[in-house]
């Protein structure tokens, strides 16, 4: 129990000491929310704004003891709690810790390691943080450690700042709208954005702009705001935006910060920046107007929106007045010395340090925030984007937002530019590395649906884009274009079509009969989408859609049950490399990020192979693909489940179909995965293919590759626990935040690895609760079956015990209800640690889901394997004890990839 600092400031220092005892202060960080929310899930701004020199030099010194004293070698990462300002302290009241001479302060947290602030501490400054530190614990000193930024400094010079850095978090609920969206001090975050500026302001624009969470700007506000009551100000992903619509109200910045305990700096940092949207409402714009709007960090979009301008038009005047972002270094001296790594941000000065070389030149754009649905994989295929550029001697320049990734880091690149990935910013990039010489081409396809995304107006703006094409992109992403093109080639696709209101949806589901599949056009992550049973089902998901993407169409498919395939496949106009096909193990339905996928595909025919190899040549050449795509397929008939051991389940009967569901012109998040276990370097291929080498000049043979001496299973990890109110079932909709991969040369050791590394596994002999939804009850008798084969005892509630009874099996029936139940509940059992796993099914019907949404939780918070899918329990269980039985029979030993993959 420790006195309560709720209100105070949260401040951060990060420090570096050698084995000698030198110690420096690499950076401190102030977090504009106070204390009571999670550092992960705060703004923070570097340097701090509202301590003055008495007050940060006491912090420092604080600081610097504290490694010292705890003889820390390396980095550290101090937190700590200081007085609050004194308007804040008021409305806190006795005990808040103010006091005039400013002594009062706490340390909260001592991190002797590399940590998420770390991180954040390098790309802020430039410092390479883990570098040095490694440096430092191989012996060195710091003054021997030279500055790889200046090339002439030494790593212990302190960084110097002559500009100010703001990280937002990204939050996950645009995908968990029902989760609790309440600040507090469980991190939440899946990623977060950093802007560098010359002022605070502008920075913090800059950050809002990078979110990509559908907001767009400051300017953004609930409808419900404005209707209802004024919002209150709590700790919540929106709190943002509500402090600006809150001071756009007329409220002062005074009433906001004794609300929120957000020092008054900020507050008035935020009244500044509406008084600028005041006067570009109200005032003719004047290039004095419009600079000063820039200077701010205000968008072309933004200002054409208050100033009732097109963006267009917007950028067509400021260019005609002369005004154009130019590009700063981050130096680590703030221009005291002459800095050699090219690490951009833009601002609206005078001098410009980017200066476009003769050099060949192709912009890589990155993928932005980490969230669901676009993650570090797409990192991944950046960065190896651009170190192949510098393979073929081309220079790559990377613009990213993200201060967690690689591809920000100043030396994967060879120029980066900490920017958002928004179509001002990237065209204004664009132009500034043509100027004076021909304009380079980007690269779109390896930074995800962020990256596809701006294809289209790099195109209509006239900006070359080296692979496919915008209209290629556009064709894949149409629905109507891709089923012409399907069509004519002859490509099965599930019956569908394509609605804007409930009507037409209504007929299309009609003639196409339920259940079905719907979702937007133009998402990433299975955004929205929905399985559908009945037309008042569909009538309920039209309003929301509707409000939510109120200009794209909403796709509506026949759902198929049957097995799901996925492809990745490199095109060069002529041919197609496949590295391999993978096999989900989760019937289709569920989102291919949060199904386990096993590479080599385990029960497929050779039939059913060589029409997906068919297939993706034909769409690949069809569509004109230059580079990566990804193919989704579903093969319908020979049973609803296929075993991975042999032909226990599969039943061959009647004719096998493939369908393709979805194609995407980019890289996917698989790349990574097919990449490591084929030894296909599916990125460094397409990024020449781009340049216009063909595949079989690279020297590698087309069609499907051989496969691998190997089984490698992909498993998804999910971070349900920290999301309070989020269900954890499966479907159409990503929910996962990660992945881990087991690799064996049986498909037993290799699951039991996925499973392990993804905190999945059933313990041998444990309790196991099911509770399956009627259509998965035939389904579930093999389950069922291995289970009591297994030594495990089975709780079942009502409608499951029963039918597990009549396979005479062994069963506890446990109350469903959480009401009105006299024995112990399904609950309880989970809570009292007296189940070890659970299998809970759902049919999509929203009662259902929320009868059992109880029990998932509860599972989830008991930190216990929760199955919401047949498919997936039956593998835990298939594969439990495999890697005991391996140890006993062989015993077990470690064998790197190359080992695997039979290099040497």
């Amino acid at each position: 129990i420790e006195r309560s600092l709720l209100g105070w400031k949260e401040i951060e220092y990060e420090v570096m000491r050698d084995g000698e005892g030198n110690v420096i202060t690499i950076c401190n960080m102030e977090n504009l929310d106070p204390m009571g929310v999670h550092t992960g899930d705060s703004i923070v701004v570097a340097p701090s704004q509202t301590l003055n020199d008495k007050d940060y030099q006491r912090l420092r010194t604080a600081s610097l003891n504290i490694i010292t004293g705890l003889d820390i070698k390396g980095g550290c990462n101090v937190q700590l709690a200081y007085r609050p300002s004194k308007m804040v302290a008021e409305t806190i009241g006795e005990g808040s810790g103010y006091d005039e001479e400013g002594s009062m302060y706490y340390v909260i947290e001592v991190n002797p390691r590399v940590s998420r602030s770390s991180a954040l501490a390098s790309k802020a400054t430039g410092y390479p943080i883990a570098r040095v530190a490694a440096k430092i614990a191989l012996g060195k000193t710091l003054a021997e450690i030279s500055n790889a930024v200046t090339e002439k400094t030494t790593a212990a010079f302190e960084p110097a700042l002559d500009y100010c850095v703001v990280k937002i978090p990204r939050w996950p609920f645009d995908k968990f709208p029902m989760g609790d969206r309440s600040l507090g001090t469980q991190m939440k975050a899946t990623g977060e954005v950093m802007a560098i500026d010359r002022t605070f302001e502008a920075a913090l624009q800059k950050a809002i702009r990078s979110l990509e969470n559908g907001r767009g700007s400051l300017l953004w506000e609930d409808p419900n705001w404005t209707a209802g009551e004024p919002p209150q100000l709590l700790a919540d992903d929106d709190r943002l935006w509500k402090l600006a619509a809150a001071i756009r109200s007329g409220r002062s910045a005074e009433s906001v910060t004794l609300e929120t305990g957000i020092d008054p700096w900020f507050s008035r940092a935020l009244s500044r920046i509406i008084g600028m949207e005041r006067q570009l409402l109200g005032e003719e714009l004047t290039p004095d107007l419009m600079r000063n709007a820039k200077r701010m960090g205000f968008s072309d979009a933004q200002i054409g929106s208050l100033a009732d301008y097109l963006p267009e038009q917007v950028r067509s005047m400021r260019k005609e007045w002369g005004l154009k972002p130019v590009y700063k270094m981050v130096d680590t001296c703030a221009g005291e010395f002459e800095a050699v790594t090219p690490y951009f941000y833009s601002t609206y000065e005078q001098e410009n340090e980017a200066v476009s070389s003769d050099d060949a030149v192709a912009v890589v754009l990155g993928s932005g925030p980490i969230r669901i649905g676009q993650g570090i994989e797409f990192d991944y295929c950046s960065v190896h984007a651009a170190l192949a550029l510098q393979a073929s001697g081309i220079k790559a320049v990377m613009v990213n937002s993200n201060p967690e990734t690689v591809s920000t880091d100043f030396d994967t690149s060879d120029r980066l530019y900490f920017e958002p990935l928004d179509e001002e910013s990237v065209r204004d990039i664009i132009e500034n590395e043509g100027e004076g010489r021909s304009i380079p081409a980007s690269m779109v396809q390896f930074g995800g649906q962020t990256a596809i995304n701006l294809s289209q107006s790099l195109g209509v703006a006239g900006l070359p884009i080296l692979g496919s094409s915008p209209d290629v992109i556009d064709l894949a992403s149409d629905r109507g274009r891709f089923e012409m093109l399907t069509a004519r080639y002859g490509l099965p696709q599930p019956p569908g079509g394509m609605a804007s209101d409930v009507e037409v949806a209504l007929q299309i589901a009609n003639n196409v009969g339920y259940p079905v599949l719907v979702r937007p056009s133009y998402v990433l992550g299975g955004r929205a989408m929905e399985i559908v049973q009945t037309p008042s089902e569909l009538q309920r998901y039209f309003k929301t859609a509707l409000r939510e993407f109120p200009d794209q169409n909403i796709l509506i498919d026949h759902y198929l049950t049957g097995l799901e395939v996925e492809v990745d496949a490199v095109c060069d106009g002529k041919d197609v490399l496949i590295p391999g096909i993978m096999q989900h193990i989760e019937r289709a339905g569920v989102h291919s990020g949060d199904s386990m996928a096993v590479y080599p595909a385990q029960s497929l025919t050779e039939a059913e192979v060589e029409k997906i190899v068919d297939y993706t040549r034909r769409i690949g050449l069809a569509l004109g693909i230059i580079g990566l795509m990804n193919i989704q397929f579903i093969v319908t008939g020979g049973g609803t489940y296929r075993g991975f051991n042999g032909d226990d389940y599969r039943d061959e009967s009647g004719d096998a179909e493939v369908y393709i569901i979805e194609v995407n012109p980019r890289s996917s998040r698989t790349i990574p995965f097919i990449s490591k276990v084929t030894r296909i370097p599916m990125v460094r291929i397409a990024t020449d293919v781009m340049q216009g080498k063909t595949i079989k000049e690279q020297g590698y043979a087309t069609g499907l590759a051989k496969e691998q001496n190997l089984i490698a299973v992909k498993a998804p990890v999910f971070s349900m626990s920290k999301l309070a109110g989020v269900d954890t079932f499966l479907g159409p909709e990503m929910k996962s935040t990660g992945e881990v991969m087991g690799i064996d040369q049986t498909f037993e050791g290799a699951i039991t690895k996925a499973l392990l590394g993804s905190g999945l596994n059933v313990p041998e002999g444990g309790s196991v609760l099911l509770s399956i939804a009627d259509p998965d009850k035939s389904d579930s008798a093999g389950l069922v079956r291995m289970l009591e084969q297994g030594g495990h005892k089975i709780y079942a509630t009502n409608g499951t015990a029963n039918m597990i009874r009549l396979m005479g099996v062994d069963v506890t029936e446990v109350e469903k209800r959480l009401q009105g139940g006299k024995g112990r509940t399904v609950v309880d059992i989970i809570e009292d640690g007296t189940v070890s796993a659970v299998v809970n099914t759902v049919t999509g019907d929203r009662s259902t889901l929320q009868d059992g949404f109880h029990i998932r939780r509860a599972a989830v918070m008991q930190r216990i394997p929760c199955f919401t899918s047949i498919d997936t329990a039956r593998c835990a269980i298939e594969s439990e004890g495999a890697m005991t039985d391996d140890m006993e029979s062989q015993g077990y030993s470690v064998k790197t990839l190359a080992e695997y993959l039979g290099d040497t």
